[in-house]
């Protein structure tokens, strides 16, 4: 896919890091220009996009805000003038920070639905589900004046597979797959196209020490065929496909780069 993004413009949240900061160098090298959002520093990010010869610019982003969001999009447009691609990378797997599979080793039925305090599942919930609403809704609006656009949500295999201890993760991905269809159903003769990436387990800041707790990998391998975690150029991969014309005719559908998770 060479240059697959040739002259195109695209907004990235998590960009700071993981699966966000691959996709935003994956589209450079393609050839897109890309607005950074993250609540984190994403100069990092912003350097890498600009060794490629391309423009990249970091907006402070916090996706639950509303008028972030918005601000976010109206730097792509005064920038760019317009935004060609939308990516929803931005999330978190507990309110605490590290991932559902290490505290619910660590921890046993402490994370469980009946233990787990309210404001653990707010948080996850505020940034997974309305997170990717607000970024989506900036997003779908800009694209509306122009006629065209591709939006790519960020979700799980989690939003499919229950996981006990993980219920605010589990319950937020697959908000965000529903969103993902009913987005794509309500914008489906307007030129833009709604689909999500749901990655396995995948080598990120979000699972950082997994691959080191025997205990740990041990249970996220026992759902991945390949025995392997991802990385997250491959999810990058899977999403640069559904930003481009070669999946022009592909819309409310989640891509899995899961290590073969659903194959039973």
């Amino acid at each position: 896919m060479a240059h697959a993004l040739r002259h195109k413009v695209a907004v990235i949240t998590g960009a700071a890091s993981g699966i966000g900061q691959a996709t935003a160098l994956r589209f450079a090298r393609e050839g897109a220009d890309v607005i950074l959002g993250d609540i984190d520093d994403a100069e990092e990010t912003v350097r890498l996009v600009t060794e490629t010869g391309r423009e990249g610019r970091y907006i402070r982003t916090d996706t639950t805000s509303e008028a972030d969001c918005d601000a976010l999009v109206a730097a792509a447009v005064d920038e760019f003038g317009r935004v060609d691609i939308g990516v929803a990378a931005a999330g978190i797997a507990t309110a605490a920070g590290p991932s559902n599979l290490q505290q619910r080793v660590a921890n046993g039925d402490a994370t469980h639905v009946v233990n787990m305090p309210l404001d653990a599942f707010q948080r996850v919930v505020d940034v997974n589900i309305l997170g990717v609403l607000l970024t989506d809704r900036a997003l779908a609006r800009q694209m509306l004046t122009q006629g065209s656009g591709s939006i790519v949500n960020i979700t799980s295999t989690a939003a499919k597979i229950p996981l006990a201890g993980a219920a605010p993760y589990c319950m937020s991905k697959a908000g965000v797959w529903m969103l993902t269809k009913v987005l794509a159903l309500e914008l489906a003769t307007t030129g833009i196209r709604v689909n999500a990436v749901g990655p396995g387990y995948t080598a990120t800041p979000m699972t950082q020490g997994l691959a080191d707790d025997p205990a740990t990998l041990d249970a996220a391998m026992s759902i991945t065929p390949m025995n392997r975690l991802g990385t997250p150029e491959e999810q990058a991969a899977a999403v640069l496909w559904l930003a481009t014309a070669e999946s022009s005719y592909v819309t409310g559908q989640m891509l899995h780069p899961a290590g073969g998770q659903f194959t039973g």
